[in-house]
């Protein structure tokens, strides 16, 4: 699945060593440091170290999402297989100059088109906090439901799916 995916307006391609100064960008941002978490990426070094942890997962897929004429990265899509579920877990966050522009949607839209085009993955999952109203509408936008609430390493989760419900998440 490590492949190119396009829509209309955005390119997502796979994440490559040389992303990782939009990457330092991105995960310092204030909403990716409120939503998702302070990753301790500081500097170019910290930021490549970051990225070749990410590119040597097996379990761990990461698009970035470009504009598709000015090929500017605007933000990430990935798919995650994560230890505590047994259904890929699927995220995204944006530049905050390119929030509010649709990019969200329409990139998971291409993600989740091209998995169902595949057959793959009949069941896809969704983690948030409950105070990201703003992934939540998104998460609802694509047709995701709640489906339960989740405590993992003492954070209040909630977790949405699409696709077959799933029997088990853990």
């Amino acid at each position: 699945m490590k492949k190119n995916l396009q829509s209309n307006r955005l390119l997502l391609q796979p994440l490559r060593l040389n992303d990782a100064g939009f990457l330092l960008n991105l995960v310092n941002t204030p909403d990716w440091v409120r939503f998702i978490g302070d990753r301790n990426v500081k500097s170019e070094a910290t930021a490549i170290k970051y990225t070749q942890s990410i590119l040597d997962n097996p379990d761990v897929i990461y698009w970035v999402v470009r504009l598709k004429y000015a090929k500017t990265p605007v933000g990430i899509i990935s798919l995650v297989k994560r230890e505590y579920f047994n259904h890929l877990d699927l995220g995204f966050a944006f530049l905050p100059d390119h929030s509010g522009k649709g990019y969200a949607f329409e990139a998971a839209t291409a993600v989740l088109t091209t998995l169902s085009l595949l057959g793959e993955h009949s069941v896809l999952l969704a983690v948030t906090i409950p105070q990201n109203t703003r992934s939540i509408a998104l998460l609802e936008r694509l047709h995701f439901s709640f489906l339960k609430q989740m405590v993992i390493a003492g954070e209040n989760l909630w977790v949405y799916s699409i696709g077959n419900e799933p029997k088990s998440l853990l």
